[in-house]
């Protein structure tokens, strides 16, 4: 297994790992995966978005948007991170999060932030493993539009990693 920076080429496997968590209704809003890699590109921060391949094939990846264009936030950033559903428990999310902290660190990044579902008790316990805290809960802050769990309000854990 090797960590890789994410390039176009890898475009339709990212999006179909982005499109398997859309589909438990548990790590995002989102209906669907961006639909082209430009667009995705316009979002995600190229050399701060990572995938875990191996034998050619993407387990999962990691990718970091800026949480604001102002100066003062400029390292503050929002992390995503998927695992493929047939390659979960394997420590691939463990290794994408070492290396995205790294990277992240070495980019300037001081601030981490992910957005997490409360009921995503794995997602939840490996950012706390690798030194994310909550600091608050967003009560009924979005409405899901699809799935199982349309129409029904979410709240949504912000979890924090300060550089140390």
């Amino acid at each position: 297994m090797n960590i890789l920076q994410m390039e176009s080429v890898h475009w339709t496997e990212v999006k179909r790992i982005y499109q398997e968590g859309i589909d438990t209704g548990q790590a995002t809003f989102e209906q669907r995966p961006p639909a082209t890699w430009m667009t995705w590109s316009e979002k995600f921060l190229h050399h701060l978005s990572l995938i875990c391949i191996d034998e050619g094939q993407v387990l999962g990846w990691a990718a970091i948007s800026r949480v604001t264009s102002r100066k003062v936030y400029q390292g503050v950033g929002e992390l995503s991170l998927y695992v493929g559903l047939n390659a979960q428990g394997q420590g691939i999310g463990k290794k994408l999060m070492e290396r995205i902290i790294s990277e992240s660190e070495e980019a300037g990044f001081w601030t981490l932030q992910a957005g997490i579902f409360p009921e995503n008790i794995v997602s939840i316990q490996l950012h706390q493993k690798y030194g994310f805290r909550i600091v608050g809960r967003r009560e009924k802050i979005g409405k899901m539009t699809f799935g199982p769990m349309a129409g029904k309000w979410r709240d949504v854990l912000l979890m924090e990693r300060r550089k140390k």
